[in-house]
């Protein structure tokens, strides 16, 4: 949870200080850190990929309760690799970026709560 932790705080820097897409890929970064820790906490071996979504069917598919996770969080995934170079994809807007970000946010809350057994 502590590199996922760094990841949020870096996405949350904000666009004024680094390019949205970087800041998305720091936010996409924090929810697959958070989801994995979260397999890793539960001793469920997780697949290596950057997909939010393939993250949490594994976790339901291991009987871990996703439904506090937002259906929006696999809008992160893009955020993993196309969007970090130019011309691959189109750029992000801040209101993509605000999106992003608090996605990640609540995903983190939401590892965090279930690791430290309060949900």
């Amino acid at each position: 949870m502590r590199f996922a932790k760094d990841d949020l705080d870096a996405a949350l820097l904000g666009p004024e200080l680094l390019a949205p897409e970087i800041l998305c890929f720091h936010a996409q970064q924090a929810a697959e850190k958070a989801l994995k820790a979260v397999l890793a906490s539960r001793e469920i071996d997780f697949p290596y990929t950057h997909d939010i979504g393939e993250l949490v069917s594994t976790l339901e598919q291991n009987g871990v309760e996703c439904t506090d996770i937002s259906p929006e969080a696999n809008r992160l995934t893009r955020y993993a690799v196309f969007t970090r170079y130019p011309g691959l994809s189109e750029p992000i807007t801040n209101e993509e970026y605000l999106t992003a970000a608090r996605l990640a946010e609540e995903m983190f809350e939401w590892a965090d709560s279930q690791i430290s057994g309060t949900k």
